[in-house]
């Protein structure tokens, strides 16, 4: 049993995992930015800025002070959204004890470099073991306990199973995968397919549009992880469909509900304005485009969503011209 860990990052699923560890006999310290004000943020033991409505484990030390965070953990989280991850690690990779094996929970490919997250801590803290939680996880829904599952992958089985058995609980089931890279990139690509099922919702295409945009958005998700490497029985499990479904239907989902506001008719520069939380889908779409590019690999939905992001199309236009495209085979001979 982890008897010590640290949450880096006081978003929604960092406090989420925060909980959970803390919910399996852990003390947590969740590590806040030096510049985030703890103390209105969490006020009478609840984060009101992210996850409100959730009294927190008694274990739990919400905290701007980065020494005493990452002095001793057993386990460090990283749920630090991707964009923002590499400055983070630049700051802490150091400080982390050697051996001490780190957990994302990111979800996301950096636009510089095109990255994934455990690529950026290796990086950083080359002294640490990293794996990756990942699967169909509101956090709303985790923080109410609410069955859930979800996927611990990494290089090392031993690491894999140490994430499992930290976060195993009665409601929530985790499996061990070797694959990070089909994890990780599963849990980024679907954010780009969920903000296409908001646009459709948006603009009360209907669920046979979604259930089409949902299918074929993962035949997209496949073919492009498995060109970076990935298994392709990873987008078929929890990471890969269960994740997508979720975040594609859900109300509380942040790219489904960007996606519907644009679809609506909000600019992007809007729907980005009046968010709390980051919309990893965003960034991660520029990313992932610039990946099929470079390797060669067609993702016609991923660029419909390109498109109406940072082009300008037309949500209307971007669906007509989908399904305008020349008829083929469904599955290719």
């Amino acid at each position: 049993m982890i008897e010590q860990a640290t949450v880096i990052g006081i978003g929604a699923m960092g406090t989420v995992t925060a909980q959970i560890l803390a919910g399996n006999g852990a003390n947590v310290a969740l590590l806040a930015r030096e510049e985030e004000p703890v103390h209105d943020i969490f006020v009478d033991r609840e984060n009101r800025r992210y996850l409100p409505g959730v009294k927190l484990d008694g274990r739990i030390t919400p905290t701007n002070d980065v020494v005493a965070a990452l002095r001793g953990p057993e386990l460090v989280v990283s749920a630090i959204p991707c964009q923002f991850l590499r400055a983070a690690w630049q700051r802490h990779g150091a400080r982390i004890p050697p051996g001490v094996p780190i957990v994302s929970v990111t979800k996301g490919i950096e636009i510089a470099t095109l990255t994934r997250p455990c690529q950026i801590i290796a990086e950083h803290a080359p002294r640490n073991r990293a794996g990756v939680i990942s699967g169909p996880n509101i956090a709303g829904e985790l923080a109410r306990c609410l069955p859930a599952t979800a996927v611990a992958a990494a290089h090392e089985p031993g690491v894999a199973v140490l994430i499992q058995q930290a976060f195993t609980t009665s409601w929530l089931r985790v499996y061990t995968s070797p694959d990070v890279v089909g994890v990780e990139l599963a849990g980024a690509l679907k954010n780009v397919i969920a903000i296409a099922a908001g646009i459709l919702d948006g603009l009360r295409a209907g669920d046979n549009a979604k259930a089409a945009l949902v299918t074929r958005g993962l035949v997209e998700i496949t073919r492009i992880g498995v060109a970076l490497g990935a298994k392709p029985e990873t987008f078929s499990g929890l990471a890969g469909v269960g994740d997508l479904i979720t975040t594609s239907v859900s109300p509380h989902g942040r790219n489904r509900t960007a996606g519907e506001r644009i679809g609506r008719g909000a600019s992007v520069k809007q729907t980005l304005s009046e968010s709390t939380a980051v919309i990893e889908g965003i960034p991660t779409t520029r990313a992932v485009l610039e990946l099929a590019t470079r390797h060669g690999v067609e993702m016609p939905i991923t660029r419909a969503v390109y498109q109406v992001l940072f082009e300008d199309k037309s949500p209307l236009v971007a669906i007509t011209e989908l399904l305008s495209r020349p008829p083929k085979a469904e599955v290719p001979s």
